[in-house]
């Protein structure tokens, strides 16, 4: 991959696989730097990358792990200081909808709010959710329904007239 394909590669996926994370882990300001990380990191295996069948997926999962060992050396108290400061971001405000989600996604099992975001939001089947989580198939169907089930449940009360569950957010 070279750096052209590499830059269209980071231009067409960084928006997308940045609102994934946020939906797992329900903190944008944080998924926007793992997948700023990952990307990182993919440069530096984008010999292995271009041939993967599925870079984008390579990126998500490294961003959400960054994710996961970020909050545990937060939860710890052994959190290292920012390698760096920059100037503030400026960002488009996100759909309240779709931070009504998020909110509800944070209350449901991390196992359930993965399979959902990756099976709705990232739309991979859930043969591909299996394999991306570790888990078999019927597990995932599993997540999945008992996700949508606490979902619905959670979304009823408090969610803005026009939202609908199997549009994408992103």
């Amino acid at each position: 991959m070279n750096e052209q394909e590499f830059d269209d590669f980071y231009t067409a996926s960084f928006a997308r696989i940045t609102g994934q994370v946020y939906a797992m882990i329900g903190n944008r300001d944080e998924a926007q730097e793992c997948v700023q990380e990952a990307f990182v990191r993919a440069w530096a295996h984008r010999r292995k990358l271009e041939k993967a069948d599925h870079p984008e997926a390579w990126v998500r999962v490294t961003a959400h792990r960054l994710a996961v060992s970020r909050w545990r050396r937060t939860k710890l108290g052994r959190r290292a200081q920012d390698r760096a400061v920059s100037a503030a971001m400026v960002t488009e405000p996100v759909d309240e909808r779709y931070v009504a989600l998020v909110a509800a996604l944070k209350q449901l099992p991390e196992p359930q709010r993965r399979a959902l975001v990756l099976h709705h939001m990232c739309d991979l089947p859930v043969a591909a959710v299996a394999a991306e989580v570790g888990a078999p198939e019927g597990t995932v169907k599993a997540r999945l329904s008992r996700g949508r089930a606490a979902l619905a449940v959670l979304l009823s009360d408090n969610e803005p007239h026009g939202f609908q569950e199997g549009a994408s957010h992103v």
